[in-house]
């Protein structure tokens, strides 16, 4: 086996581990939560009998290392079981909010990260110029503000004083490709000012690091234009932690979604976690924080293999 295909190996095994914790952390997590679930799904009119009958169904009569077993077993099958609030399979609830989301978070992605990178090679460029300074108080200035403030001024200048967007993003099936990214752009455009400010900093810092090298000194020294030497010299050995910090971006397109999209009603995963959080639907919540903890996995093994494959020297640190 290359050291390449050890290395995945070694990244893989590590993150089946880590998805099995925090499988562990999320069950313990709903087993500490007040009250009795069963309870709070038949309401207080409920009998004893009906209560007690309700528990033996959801198989909460059993001890929580029995019914984590259970549970863990169930996923191994690609069985995520059924909602308690509506009965359906939950595989089939995921299915169409999971594609939801990772649309939202495909739109975001085509705006943020080729912004990112321009401004962050400009901003390495024209270094310390009034540019760099103006881009820099720009981008900090939208990572600090709150998701859902961010969203509420653009709904307010975009969707109630322009009326160039629509406020709500109520996507289906049924729309065409153009209409389903038109009523995306306002939550797109709401993740793209959060996320942007961090990779556009990476990829300055990453360039900049690499401009007092002996290499790009000898490039300037041919001549060579500052374009020319950041674009053909500095960028490709700076790959390596743009990439990390692309990924690690992209990771939270996908899992942080949840507050933009209740801001915005976008029938997406992390709208789905709320509903069912706010109708004790126990089993929906538990999927749908493992398909993010997976999901968070994932783009990071992609982040270290992506890594690596740029700058083959990773696989031998010193």
């Amino acid at each position: 086996m290359s050291d390449i295909g050890k290395m995945v190996a070694q990244r893989l095994g590590l993150g089946l581990l880590t998805l099995f914790v925090v499988s562990l952390i999320i069950f313990l997590g709903v087993e500490l939560l007040p009250g009795d679930i069963a309870q709070e799904i038949l309401g207080q009119a409920a009998t004893e009998e009906t209560v007690a009958a309700f528990r033996r169904e959801l198989g909460l009569n059993l001890p929580p290392h029995e019914r984590y077993i259970a549970w863990l077993v169930n996923l191994l099958q690609g069985d995520f079981g059924k909602s308690l609030a509506n009965k359906r399979e939950i595989s089939e609830l995921l299915d169409v909010r999971l594609w939801n989301t990772l649309f939202l978070a495909a739109v975001a992605a085509v705006i943020s990260v080729p912004l990112a990178l321009t401004l962050g090679i400009l901003a390495a460029l024209y270094r310390n110029s009034i540019f760099d300074r103006a881009v820099n108080i720009m981008t900090l200035s939208s990572i600090s503000f709150p998701e859902f403030f961010v969203a509420y001024i653009l709904i307010l200048f975009l969707a109630v004083n322009l009326g160039v967007f629509p406020s709500i993003s109520n996507i289906s099936e049924e729309l065409s490709f153009g209409e389903r990214v038109y009523r995306c752009i306002l939550p797109a455009l709401t993740l793209t000012l959060v996320v942007v400010a961090h990779m556009m900093r990476m990829t300055r810092a990453a360039i900049i690091n690499l401009l007092a090298s002996p290499y790009i000194e000898m490039a300037r020294l041919k001549g060579l234009k500052p374009g020319r030497i950041i674009v053909k010299h500095a960028l490709p050995n700076a790959l390596a932690p743009i990439i990390n910090v692309v990924a690690i971006n992209l990771a939270y397109l996908v899992v942080g979604v949840v507050i933009v999209e209740v801001v915005f009603v976008y029938p997406g995963l992390g709208q789905l976690l709320v509903d069912s959080v706010s109708k004790r639907d126990i089993p929906v919540v538990q999927a749908c924080s493992l398909v993010f903890a997976m999901t968070y996995i994932l783009l990071n093994l992609l982040a270290d293999v992506l890594s690596i494959l740029s700058n083959p020297r990773l696989l031998h640190p010193r």
